[in-house]
């Protein structure tokens, strides 16, 4: 934290209670007429419009009219700032019924959920990668994913290591899924790699590869790739 009192990250990273447990306070003077909700969605529109690079403490400070130096009182830097959107959009991923006792299918409709809650957010997957501190709607969303695991056989490390890997895997998913969406938009490029895969496999050094270019295809809609991908995961995940 700095000598003012904002939530620094520095070198020893942002501090969880100071960011999620004491209220933002706007510096003296007259009171503004934003507040740090009001930021962070401003930053949330931004980044799922034009994507991460766009969200500069600038281009936000615009977006609600006001100064840039006002922002920093909420949020002092821009990985600060990417915490509280992270928790933001994370609000969204609520669950209204109980676990049923099927922990696996329980599970997988959680994964479900947090496909189509980074596809709305196509920012999330990449900023999942350095974010280190739930805020309080992470948490919830976590106290959910623990309930469905309790009938595992999973300690409790266990289940919190289920949870990072059920989250990492959604989001590299995600990722790849939007990259080929860009790949599918140019037919020229899809025919390209068809051929050259084509070409490698009649070259007789990739036996492997060429047989198995060789078998029936499967489904390949988005949802039935991250099906079959997550019945692999979570169907092996009772153990430790």
């Amino acid at each position: 934290m700095s000598s003012d009192g904002k939530t620094g990250t520095g070198a020893q990273g942002i501090d969880p209670e100071q960011l999620w447990l004491r209220p933002a306070e706007s510096r003296r003077g007259r009171r503004p007429s934003f507040s740090r909700d009001a930021i962070t969605a401003a930053a949330v529109a931004l980044a799922d419009a034009e994507g991460l690079d766009a969200v500069t403490m600038r281009r936000v400070a615009a977006e609600v009219g006001a100064g840039v130096m006002s922002l920093y009182s909420y949020a002092p830097d821009k990985e600060t700032l990417l915490e509280l959107m992270v928790d933001h959009v994370s609000g969204e991923l609520t669950v209204s019924e109980p676990p049923s006792g099927d922990w696996r299918a329980d599970l997988k409709t959680v994964a479900r959920l947090q496909r189509a809650h980074m596809l709305r957010h196509p920012w999330l997957p990449a900023a999942l990668t350095t974010r280190r501190v739930p805020g309080p709607n992470t948490l919830a969303f976590l106290e959910h994913v623990l309930a469905v695991l309790r009938p595992t056989r999973l300690d409790g490390a266990a289940k919190l290591e289920v949870f990072a890997q059920i989250t990492a895997f959604v989001a590299g998913h995600v990722a790849h899924e939007i990259a080929q969406a860009e790949v599918s938009r140019s037919p020229e490029r899809a025919a390209a790699e068809g051929r050259y895969l084509a070409a490698v496999a009649a070259d007789g050094r990739h036996p492997e590869l060429a047989e198995v270019l060789a078998a029936p295809g499967r489904p390949l809609t988005p949802e039935a790739t991250f099906n079959r991908f997550l019945n692999r995961l979570i169907d092996g995940l009772d153990t430790d």
